[in-house]
């Protein structure tokens, strides 16, 4: 599983070092079209590493969380790509263990918490003024 990964990732940093090779006098627009190229076929490696990795229920949990918190989203699958790099995943993630990650991920992470303080025997008097009515 991780050497097949490798390997596309190797044949497409191949093909941008040849597309570079070969347009090395022009400037501007290809760079932007190269970089734009790039992403997308990082995104696709992406993509098929997790094809890979996880079971259908999974993956489509994962794209649902990805519509409401695409940063949590990407935390996790940066977490399972690392994971399969390692050769720590020895079987397809499952829906359940997908659970179990995100739950890790949400206590690691730190939520930004509003604290009100009420203050306690505040007299205020204009309070007294609307009794007098």
């Amino acid at each position: 599983m991780a050497d097949a990964e490798l390997e596309q990732i190797r044949k497409a940093r191949l093909e941008q070092l040849k597309a570079q090779a070969s347009g090395t006098g022009s400037a501007g627009p290809s760079q932007g079209n190269q970089a734009e190229q790039q992403k997308q076929q990082e995104a696709e490696a992406r993509q098929s590493i997790l094809n890979q990795i996880l079971h259908p229920e999974a993956a489509d949990r994962l794209g649902r969380i990805r519509l409401v918190k695409e940063e949590r989203a990407a935390d996790v699958e940066n977490r399972l790509i690392m994971l399969a790099r390692t050769g720590q995943l020895r079987q397809k993630v499952t829906e359940a263990q997908l659970k179990e990650l995100l739950n890790a991920v949400a206590d690691t992470k730190e939520e930004e918490k509003i604290v009100v303080n009420r203050r306690k025997n505040w007299d205020d008097e204009d309070d007294d003024d609307l009794l007098d009515l």
